[in-house]
């Protein structure tokens, strides 16, 4: 019988309806899962939502007149569910403004209160603070420095396990194995396979002042105003066997050979630490990165062994050095919210022409308007992105958000 409820939901029978029969069985709408389905007293739950960003650009590089653009930034749609008693739960979420649209796609097993298990494609805590939070729960129109050049979307397949204990003093360890091939490891077909090894990974988040507000720690503005000072002080590190991207979140866009004329991919490591503080609407991030390469001897740019990588070259084809993002911010009760972020991108090799990492310099001041937290808002963000290689660039933004 409690099957056959679970999917009569996922069928979209009359949640109404259903509540009708039985008070066992009843629906609710949350900022952060949308429509729950609750059945046999909460013991299954499914849940559907997602949301979209409609957005104007305009643009201007240098001198040049600037471009305007409009579209469908973002368009998310999410299910998900659990069952309480076989500490289980899952999720589906794609994005439909991009040509590949699986995002996320994971089980997960939950021994204890405590403690998660998930196997899957999802987004990984290998990264910087700001790439752990949701697309649809971003302090600005668009994430910052540190994001955008160390990383892509943030998701990869693998399995993670994740950890929250404490009170008085909380802390948060978490660890991953995964394909280091990012998202949708496998290809377009069985005959684009994964390159190089496995990905591992480690966090550790400390909270010496206690755990924010419950789902408070789960983006940068202070939008449930925290009554006592908050903070978050975190580390990540990651250590990519075999890296063929640029920041290890796909393959195959370069390889390189041993003196046998075999590929041998080079190695690839993250180090990330954040702080993130909240105090009565008044909110403080603040990130540092390094990204750096080994295992390069005996590395070939082709497979004639006359084609040796040369010192520094190799930032042509992976994204290293350092990055720091800091932004400072402040919502009202009423939620009018204005922010502001500075951002450095240094490459290890300056010298060296076309490195992936950018050297770039950059100022953002946002202003946003909550109507319901992050189910309905409207963003704007002026930016000035400055680097010695190119001309100025200038962006500004205006942006809605509808989450249902």
């Amino acid at each position: 019988m409690r099957m056959l409820k679970i999917i009569f939901g996922i069928l979209g029978v009359s949640t109404v309806a259903v509540a009708q029969q039985s008070h066992q069985n009843f629906a609710t709408v949350s900022q952060d899962n949308g429509l729950v389905l609750n059945f046999s007293e909460g013991a299954y739950q499914f849940e559907m939502g997602g949301f979209f960003q409609p957005s104007f650009v305009r643009q201007q590089i240098g001198d040049s007149p600037g471009e305007n653009f409009f579209n469908a930034k973002r368009s998310f749609f999410r299910i998900g569910g659990s069952a309480r008693e076989e500490k289980v739960s899952f999720m589906v979420q794609t994005n439909f403004s991009e040509n590949r649209p699986l995002l996320d796609a994971w089980v997960a097993y939950h021994p204890t209160k405590e403690i998660a298990v998930y196997m899957g494609q999802r987004q990984t805590f290998a990264n910087n603070m700001e790439m752990r939070y949701r697309e649809d729960r971003l302090q600005f129109t668009e994430r910052g420095i540190v994001s955008t050049e160390l990383s892509n979307s943030g998701r990869e397949f693998g399995l993670f396990v994740e950890g929250k204990f404490g009170d008085s003093f909380g802390y948060s360890p978490m660890v991953a194995i995964t394909s280091g091939d990012g998202r949708n490891s496998f290809g377009v077909d069985s005959r684009d396979t994964d390159l190089g090894g496995l990905k591992y990974a480690a966090r550790l988040d400390l909270f010496p002042l206690g755990h924010f507000t419950e789902g408070n720690e789960l983006y940068s503005s202070d939008l449930l105003h925290e009554a006592k000072p908050k903070i978050l002080i975190g580390g990540a590190w990651s250590y990519n066997t075999g890296a063929s991207n640029r920041t290890g979140e796909g393959h195959g866009d370069f390889l390189m050979y041993n003196e046998n004329g075999d590929v041998s991919l080079p190695d690839y490591r993250q180090l990330y630490l954040d702080v993130l503080a909240k105090y009565k609407g008044f909110s403080f991030l603040l990130e540092l990165a390094n990204a750096s390469a080994t295992t390069l001897s005996d590395k070939f740019t082709g497979v004639a062994a006359g084609s040796a990588l040369v010192p520094g070259e190799i930032s042509t084809f992976l994204a290293l050095g350092n990055s720091y993002n800091t932004q400072l911010g402040y919502v009202t009760k009423s939620g009018y919210s204005l922010d502001l972020r500075y951002g450095r991108a240094n490459p290890e090799f300056a010298l060296v022409s076309a490195t992936e990492l950018s050297d770039l310099e950059n100022y953002t001041i946002g202003f946003s308007k909550y109507f319901k937290g992050h189910q309905l808002k409207i963003q704007t963000a002026y930016s000035i992105l400055q680097s010695p290689n190119a001309p100025t660039r200038q962006v500004f933004e205006l942006m809605m958000q509808v989450a249902f």
